[in-house]
């Protein structure tokens, strides 16, 4: 068995990039405790403590493990990206969040893979899969498995492909040759940095990195508080997620796209008053199944509106001071923010 044959499989369970490393400690371990000691992670607890000491190789998930079989999920759909589109009081929701949670799409992929690669090689071995919930520098074995390099947006690049893709894990205790990884090509482009709203792309050990506490990702999808009130007005219509440094990436102009019904879009850009006035019950039923739900009900609306604060439009008021009345209080609070940014009158005198 051998990393070619890995990737016939592989395709043959619907990945469209896979590749293999070896099962030992990546340099980027040293980087990633480097990035939490500088309060880069934020309030995401659970990428430090115990959890941070196991990133620190796959044998703290597999102690058997020899080889890190690496596969990627084309999630791109032909829908424009969020630089392309401009609908005033839509919201924009991460492309990778409008179909299916792909947590359990990758998982069945990767359960059949295992299965193909038992029937393959004709012997026991142990093995282990992971996603991105498991405590594994995933990025960095992507890349060492050959699928891509490592941008200045922090994100996995195929040359080929772009980086319109989820990452998913098989460990094995498999000696297989693994793959090399490629070289860097993001060159003299600063395109990710420079769109970036919130400047959230800063200098790090590897050249530079993310400061999620910048991040509109982190802001609409982690951040359990309110949003600081000097990042409000650059998050724009963002209510969960944000792709802009993606989308304006050089490599995913001729990015490939998938016909998957599981990853096109439920609603693309659903209207602001429409989401701003759904119950705690309707959000779990309109978001059944999808990354969405991770934002929470009261870190959604939150986030809506701060949306329509940031659209400037009149007919945001009344939903808003709606929101103004709401029982929770950083709802209130950001509705209220929001108030003082849309015309026609005064904001609203509203206790919070």
């Amino acid at each position: 068995m051998n990393a070619e044959a890995i990737r016939e499989l592989a395709r043959g369970c619907g990945f469209e990039l896979a590749g293999v490393a070896r099962a030992e400690p990546v340099a980027e371990y040293s980087w990633y405790r480097d990035w939490l000691d500088a309060g880069f992670a934020g309030e995401m607890t659970y990428l430090s403590g115990r959890r941070a000491g196991i990133r620190s190789g796959p044998r703290n998930l597999l102690p058997a493990a020899r080889s890190v079989i690496v596969v990627g999920k084309l999630y791109n759909s032909a829908w424009p990206y969020s630089t392309r589109f401009d609908q005033a009081g839509r919201a924009w929701i991460s492309r990778y969040a409008w179909g299916d949670d792909y947590h359990d799409l990758l998982r069945r992929g990767l359960e059949r893979l295992e299965g193909r690669l038992r029937a393959a090689v004709g012997a026991a071995f142990e093995s282990k899969i992971c996603v991105d919930t498991a405590p594994l520098l995933e990025r960095s074995y992507a890349r060492q498995a050959g699928l891509g390099w490592i941008g200045r947006n922090t994100c996995l690049i195929n040359q080929q492909s772009g980086s319109w893709f989820f990452l998913g894990e098989l460990l094995v205790s498999l000696d297989i040759e693994p793959d090399r990884p490629p070289p860097e090509r993001c060159g003299t482009c600063r395109r990710c940095i420079e769109a970036c709203p919130t400047a959230a792309i800063v200098p790090g050990p590897l050249g530079y990195t993310v400061d999620s506490r910048l991040c509109i990702s982190y802001l609409t999808i982690e951040l359990r508080t309110g949003v600081p009130p000097e990042q409000r007005a650059a998050s724009g219509a963002h209510v969960f997620g944000c792709d802009i440094c993606q989308d304006v990436c050089p490599w995913n102009r001729r990015a490939p796209g998938t016909a998957d019904p599981e990853f096109q879009p439920r609603m693309f850009a659903p209207p602001l008053e429409h989401l701003a006035e759904i119950t705690e019950e309707e959000f779990r039923a309109m978001f059944r199944d999808s990354p969405v739900t991770r934002s929470r009900y009261a870190g959604f609306l939150r986030n809506v509106a701060i949306a329509m604060g940031n659209s400037g439009q009149e007919r945001f008021r009344a939903p808003l001071e709606r929101l103004a009345r709401h029982s929770d209080p950083m709802i209130r609070e950001h509705a209220c923010w929001a108030l003082e940014h849309v015309p026609f009158g005064p904001p609203a005198t509203i206790k919070v």
